[in-house]
């Protein structure tokens, strides 16, 4: 998927153009109250340009031709903004479309026979068996039940290495639309045509389905208060000018173009204008970052999450447990101890496994041995036992958990020796993983596997502390392990031995506290877990159940990137309030230009409020209406780039906020009109 950052190309600037015409339909500016106040204000003042050559007519064409025509301008220009947000999610969902192909699926009537049928992937139905080979494309989404394959994912995630997909565990979801690259897979259809995950994408990133957030809803409900408001009071300054020019003798009413472009300069037109536009942006970096968002309400909620579950291995920890240590027993020997557990790791595939055998290699420069001429007898690790191993020369060779070896030695009349038990409370209390060897009843000794800390991770879970975020280190690790890990990290919080059923206790437990829970998850086992926080992030190489149950796909499968969707949603909430700050204070300024021009003829005390010095009572209130709409196009590039965020505390950022937006929005409406205003006379002149 395409990650460009460039705002302003031109095939979206010249596609939101011609959609900010487009958008003139009353049908559409209908869904925006406060832009729709302004389309109705743009007609009324077109009518008001015919109705100005009558004799009777109090305005100049020129002048309400010219306020016409920057009302219809500042329509153009919030159409635009949403427009070109849009164009970024548009062709997104083009460069998705491209690899939507129809595909020819073999489908399986007897999976154990392999004899397949050609059909096409529109005719699949949920529960179909397929067989894709190396060259095909993968028709549906589905779970691997057969197979191992590397599969091209470069059309959905943009990233050219192919990844494994295998039966079984955490990597079994492959998506529709996908290439099978070498050897071949037995799929189980998961999804039906239209509905795949594929289809969800250009949906959402096309915009298509995007719904208004809670706040944002509520900001918009407050702004068209505001906007009635607004109307409310402009509508009473005609029956009051009219009863001013009678009372005081002097000056004329004013004009319906000046009510108009009163209304229009006083109402939340800024805002109103680039609130579509700052939602949809947040969405577009969302999607930029390889993220897909099934909802805007999840995006939102990030900025406001409060407590973030994280996993320890590949999230916190590199996730390869190193051995580093061999620490025999007492009275035992170290190059004993390195070479049971080289003949109990050899038949261990596992990084873990591997790094045992290196470093036997290393330090006393055992190698690996012809199977064929030992003949051992392997036992594989597995869940049950915790343990795993081989039998040779008439002798059971054991490695495992430090619990299991000493049940298993107890068994055969042994015992686990107060040094070793001593020596395993000191690993898992410095963060690493103890494994114990042993040869029939007699342990050798200890190793130490150690994860490494992710470099730079601490410094992360800081700025999180600084944003008022607590993060919670989950393992399925022993207490002592989790805890200086935890501290290592730098995390807060760590769950240790962590189960699907504590982990969703642990999330149901900081809700009724009132706080927003984030995590991350994989495996059909987080799934229950994922439905139940408010920001769930399934890894695209994770499980059917769980992509399901979060509302959030990351199709890079980094578990960290949990840190950066928080980032991003922080960064829309921070848009949208630092915008409608300098929005609401902008219009200030134009109570100095127009209030003068049109009631000073009438009250000449007014004058005093003309601050700027504006040339006349014409030129005055079409700058502020020129302004109003010029301001709106300078800030496209801040909603769709976002406000950027610092991780500071709360108080901090309304400062800021107040400091630079509030501030700015004061002092640039005064520069602006004035600066428009010298520019009219000059060319009046």
């Amino acid at each position: 998927m395409s990650k460009s950052n460039h705002f302003l190309n031109g095939t979206i600037l010249q596609q939101a153009i011609t959609a900010s015409f487009v958008k003139l339909d009353p049908r559409v500016q209908l869904r925006n109250p406060v832009m729709f106040a302004v389309y109705v204000g743009s007609i009324l003042t077109s009518a008001l340009w015919l109705n100005s050559f009558s004799p009777s007519a109090s305005e100049s064409p020129w002048f309400v031709l010219a306020i016409a025509t920057w009302l219809w301008i500042t329509v153009l220009f919030a159409n635009f903004a949403e427009a070109i947000a849009e164009g970024h999610g548009k062709a997104q969902a083009d460069s998705l479309k491209q690899s939507r192909t129809t595909v020819v699926a073999h489908k399986l009537s007897n999976p154990s026979d392999r004899s397949a049928t050609a059909v096409s992937a529109t005719d699949l139905q949920i529960g179909d068996v397929v067989i894709v080979k190396a060259g095909e494309t993968i028709p549906l989404d589905g779970e691997v039940i057969e197979g191992v394959a590397s599969v091209d994912e470069s059309a959905i995630t943009g990233e050219s290495a192919p990844v494994v997909r295998e039966s079984g565990g955490d990597r079994s979801s492959v998506t529709g639309g996908t290439r099978v690259i070498s050897d071949w897979l037995i799929i189980e259809v998961k999804a039906l045509p239209g509905q795949t995950f594929l289809d969800r994408m250009i949906a959402m990133v096309e915009g298509a389905k995007r719904q208004k957030t809670p706040n944002e809803i509520a900001l918009a409900i407050l702004l068209a208060a505001l906007t009635l408001i607004f109307l409310l009071v402009v509508a009473t300054l005609l029956p009051y000018s009219v009863f001013s020019v009678r009372a005081s003798g002097q000056g004329s009413p004013i004009s319906m173009i000046v009510l108009v472009a009163l209304f229009v300069c006083l109402a939340p037109t800024t805002i109103g204008a680039l609130l579509s536009a700052i939602g949809i942006a947040g969405m577009n970096r969302l999607s930029q970052a390889n993220v897909i968002a099934m909802s805007g309400r999840a995006v939102e909620a990030a900025g406001d999450i409060d407590v973030l579950l994280l996993d320890k291995t590949g999230t916190i920890t590199l996730g390869n447990r190193q051995a580093t240590r061999f620490i025999p027993a007492n009275g035992g020997n170290d190059r004993d101890l390195a070479e049971a557990a080289h003949l109990a790791s050899m038949a261990d595939e596992t990084a873990e496994g591997r790094s045992i055998a290196v470093l036997a290699k290393h330090q006393h420069g055992l190698r690996g041995r012809e199977l064929e001429q030992i003949k051992p007898h392997f036992v594989p690790f597995s869940a049950k036992t915790r343990m795993s191993g081989v039998t040779l020369d008439g002798h059971e060779i054991r490695k495992g958990a430090a619990e299991a070896i000493e049940a298993y030695v107890r068994d055969l009349g042994g015992f686990l020796p107060e040094d070793v038990r001593t020596t395993v409370q000191q690993i898992a209390k410095s963060g690493a993983t103890p494994l114990v060897v042993c040869r029939d009843s007699k342990v050798l000794g200890a190793i130490e596997l150690k994860d490494i800390v992710k470099g730079g991770i601490k410094e992360r879970f800081t700025e999180l502390r600084q944003m008022g975020i607590k993060t919670v280190m989950i393992t399925g690790d022993n207490p002592l392990t989790a805890a200086a890990i935890a501290a290592e990290a730098g995390v807060d919080d760590f769950l240790a031995e962590a189960t699907p059923e504590a982990k969703l206790a642990l999330i149901r437990e900081y809700q009724k506290g009132g706080r927003l829970v984030a995590m991350t998850g994989d495996g059909t086992n987080d799934a229950p877990a994922l439905a139940q926080a408010d920001v769930a992030v399934a890894m695209n190489s994770g499980t059917q159940a769980a992509k399901e149950a979060g509302n959030m796909v990351d199709l890079d499968s980094n578990p960290t990137k949990l840190i950066e969707i928080v980032n991003i949603g922080k960064q829309l909430l921070m848009t949208r309030g630092s915008l409608t700050t300098f929005s609401i204070a902008n219009d200030i300024a134009k109570y100095f230009a127009i209030l003068p021009a049109a009631f000073a003829a009438t009250y000449p005390s007014l004058n005093g409020l003309d601050l700027m010095h504006l040339s006349s009572p014409a030129t005055a209130i079409l700058s502020a209406v020129i302004f109003n709409a010029l301001i709106i196009v300078a800030l496209v590039p801040l909603a769709l780039k976002g406000v950027t965020y610092r991780p500071v505390g709360a108080a901090q950022l309304l400062r800021n906020n107040l400091l630079i937006y509030g501030c700015g929005g004061l002092i640039v409406p005064f520069i602006g009109i004035k600066a428009i205003d010298v520019l009219l006379a000059l060319g009046l002149g």
